[in-house]
């Protein structure tokens, strides 16, 4: 299924017009996909503002970005890390503070392939914890805004979530038994999709259009994902893989979440990512979700354990 609104050629950002006015909160912008979407929509002339876990790192980026597009550019950064539900809380309400609007909320960080089973503070596997409990609340909290701003939610999965075991393992959240770094990865992606379709549920139940929620993935793009959390094999064999033409750059990794955050009448059913062999590169635009990831009794389930686990209830 090659259903692409956007023509043969895909979704490029030449479809952007103006965005003076509009606010884009997104994740993980210090590199590869979230810098280059941070760069486009500032270009476009929107406001930005950028949640990192590394504040230095966060200065470092927002004068590059003052180097190329000009001192003008609307860009602040707040300092967060997901994996820490605490810090998730306290930049949610530091958003909330320094900001009137969310046009969109774009979740772009993630943490990949971590070698050995971690926890976090919180006591979550450390992939779970971080790409799906951590993006669960700061979504949670930031909803009432977005909600105001008849604002989006746009989700950064991967085509990961089609290897694994294909669904939640309720019975061993935590993959203490049979830890895989390549199976919680792919668990932890599938977590963020189903809850973007199963949110799309419950705000048509609710009556509520204002609010849009997307999922997406970049593709295989030249980013630093793998280079600070995976093994050292792991990220040798993504060193020599980034080098061939299956890869794509981070800049086009990014075109699937901005192509979210900015496009008129885009269907929330859709999947949207490369179009081409393998949806690793090629043009942007809707293809294929498979079954499992809108299975619907997982995906509730999932949302009802998510807002247990994290304490947090949405306000739909």
């Amino acid at each position: 299924m090659k259903t692409n609104q956007v023509g043969e050629k895909g979704w490029t950002p030449d479809r952007i017009g103006n965005l003076k006015g509009k606010t884009y909160v997104i994740t993980g912008t210090t590199s590869g996909t979230g810098f280059e979407a941070a760069t486009i929509l500032l270009a476009k002339g929107g406001k930005v503002v950028m949640l990192n876990r590394n504040s230095k790192k966060s200065e470092t980026t927002i004068t590059a970005l003052k180097q190329e597009l000009g001192n003008d550019i609307e860009v602040s950064s707040i300092k967060m890390d997901l994996a820490e539900q605490a810090s998730v809380k306290t930049a949610a309400e530091e958003v909330l503070k320094t900001i009137s609007r969310i046009d969109a909320l774009i979740c772009n960080a993630a943490i990949a392939q971590v070698p050995k089973q971690t926890l976090t503070v919180d006591g979550w596997e450390s992939q779970m914890g971080t790409n799906h409990y951590g993006n669960f609340t700061l979504q949670a909290l930031l909803f009432p805004l977005i909600e105001k701003s008849q604002g989006r939610i746009v989700v950064v999965g991967s085509m990961g979530y089609t290897l694994g075991i294909k669904t939640i393992k309720f019975d061993d959240m935590n993959w203490d038994k049979n830890y895989s770094p390549n199976g919680v990865y792919s668990q932890s992606k599938l977590a963020q999709i189903m809850c973007v379709y199963e949110l799309q549920d419950r705000l048509k139940k609710a009556g509520k259009s204002d609010v849009r929620a997307y999922a997406c993935h970049p593709g295989a793009s030249r980013t630093s994902l793998i280079k600070t959390s995976g093994s050292l094999m792991t990220r040798f064999v993504w060193q020599l893989m980034k080098l061939s033409p299956l890869v794509q750059s981070a800049e086009k990794g990014a075109y699937p979440q901005i192509m979210c955050a900015t496009e008129t009448n885009l269907d929330p059913g859709g999947f949207y990512g490369p179009t081409g062999r393998n949806n690793w590169t090629g043009p942007v635009g809707a293809h294929k979700l498979e079954p499992h990831a809108k299975d619907k009794a997982v995906a509730k389930r999932l949302w009802e354990l998510s807002e247990k686990e994290t304490g947090i209830k949405w306000n739909i």
